[in-house]
């Protein structure tokens, strides 16, 4: 990962982004702005590229709106002296869609953080991007809802970057991703002019789907300040159950007796051998103990017991251990699954974001031995087994005098080489995280010349002069 540390910009873009802080300084004094400093180093960049920040000295500048109308006139700002935006939520992204430059302007909605309505009635809320998905949730409980979607960074990740990113997460198996729990969105645009897009109601079909359009975008069509989302009702009951399996294989083959079956659990996730062993280390457990692989499920709603019998027996069949476990022991797994992984620092390491059809998972797990042979690297992933979204995890032992900063080629070639193997199986080089600047590469190996042409026809349609992430997602 190249590093994003401003530097070498051109004096003129420079210039223009002091221009900018002007202008908002005496025109808007109450809009909070933060010039580039150490103070804000911080919004470089997001997670995925910050281990490449380096020794920084000076962060970009960052704006902080606090309504929709400080959007605007920011927006407005920077395109009246030709300084391009970077939109940010809570920088938890890993694909480098926030990563920033000296010369480009920040802007954080950290402040739009309000939970504008509930509607329990029509089981919807409207929120601005800044509400974080943990505390929507905390919030609608009063109502007896739930907000769906969960990525596994749901306490420190807001709506807005979920949107951004169409974010998935574990409950993806039953209640699909952000795109089906968004109905509509008030989006600023690169002018600075505010539209809505979508439908207040479940139904509306009058004219193209736009909201599917910039759900997903990574902020180069607008910048969203207000989504409109589905809720669904708390289930009656939830249930964790443990499947463990002697081998990898052995658990990654078991996955199709759950479709087979006539339980649909809310979450099915997978952890290989080495994720397990990786999170023994750093966490003191014994979970290699049970097994070689865990499949670690959620069942919810009515008949759970039924549910819990059938699964069982399906899960046993197959050769799992299969264990209801208790409200205590069921929190600690999925506390284990959401961050118990734990990444040495004497190691370089490369993430991954993988789709597949979830019938080709098992041929993902039995390619990495090969590809760790290949590259000399080891590679253990966990899987979102439900949809078929992986993240694989690729090391490599940094050698004694080597740069931690500069990671060896094979690294990222295993990496691509596992892009290149989901799509042979019909899958997607980015599940859920997207593109932004780390996997714009990899993307090219997806999309055709063609869909590519359509696609940046699409964003000079909405941003004609390329203000808003230039660089990012295409």
């Amino acid at each position: 990962m190249a590093a994003t540390a401003p530097v070498s910009e051109p004096t003129s873009r420079i210039s223009a982004l002091a221009d900018v802080l002007d202008d908002l300084a005496a025109n808007f004094p109450n809009i909070a702005v933060l010039a580039p400093s150490v103070e804000t180093i911080a919004y470089l960049d997001d997670a995925a590229t910050r281990r490449a920040r380096g020794d920084a000295a000076s962060g970009p500048a960052v704006a902080f709106p606090a309504t929709t109308e400080e959007v605007q006139e920011v927006v407005r700002a920077a395109a009246r002296h030709g300084v391009t935006i970077v939109p940010r939520g809570a920088g938890t992204g890993l694909s480098g869609g926030a990563s920033a430059t000296a010369a480009q302007l920040v802007i954080s909605t950290e402040r739009l953080d309000r939970i504008v309505e509930v509607a329990p009635l029509d089981e919807v809320a409207v929120v601005e991007p800044g509400v974080l998905n943990a505390a929507l949730n905390e919030h609608l409980a009063a109502w007896g809802l739930f907000y769906a979607p969960d990525p596994a960074s749901y306490e420190i990740s807001t709506i807005g970057g979920n949107v951004a990113t169409n974010a998935g997460g574990l409950r993806c198996a039953k209640y699909g991703v952000t795109r089906e729990s968004v109905l509509a969105l008030d989006v600023v645009l690169a002018d600075g002019e505010l539209i809505t897009v979508g439908h207040r109601s479940i139904k509306g079909v009058t004219g193209l789907d736009l909201v599917s359009l910039f759900v997903g975008s990574e902020g180069v069509l607008g910048i969203v300040v207000r989504v409109t989302v589905r809720l669904r009702p708390i289930p009656v009951a939830r249930r964790t159950v443990s499947a463990f399996f002697d081998t990898t294989a052995a658990g990654a083959s078991a996955l199709s007796a759950i479709t087979r079956s006539s339980v649909r659990p809310a979450v099915i996730e997978f952890l290989d051998g080495r994720t397990l062993a990786n999170i023994d280390q750093h966490r003191g457990t014994d979970l290699r103990i049970r097994g070689g692989s865990l499949l670690l499920i959620e069942l919810d709603g009515y008949g759970i017991d039924e549910q819990f019998t059938d699964l069982r027996d399906a899960l046993e069949a197959v050769g799992g251990r299969v264990t209801q476990e208790t409200d205590a022991a069921g929190q600690a797994l999925w506390a284990l699954r959401r961050g118990g992984r734990g990444f040495d620092e004497r190691s370089w390491f490369a993430g991954g974001d993988i789709a597949v059809p979830k019938s080709r998972i098992p041929d993902v797990y039995a390619a990495l031995p090969e590809l760790e042979h290949r590259f000399g690297v080891e590679i253990g992933a966990v899987a979102h087994a439900g949809d078929g979204n992986l993240h694989p995890v690729i090391t490599k032992p940094i050698p004694d005098g080597a740069d931690p900063l500069v990671p060896p080629a094979e690294l990222h070639e295993a990496s691509d080489e596992l892009a290149r193997l989901a799509l042979s199986l019909g899958g997607t080089v980015s599940g859920e995280h997207g593109i932004g600047t780390v996997k714009r590469e990899l993307a090219a190996l997806e999309l055709s010349s063609r869909s590519r042409e359509a696609q940046l026809a699409v964003k000079a349609a909405f941003d004609p002069f390329d203000v808003l992430n230039p660089g990012k997602a295409l």
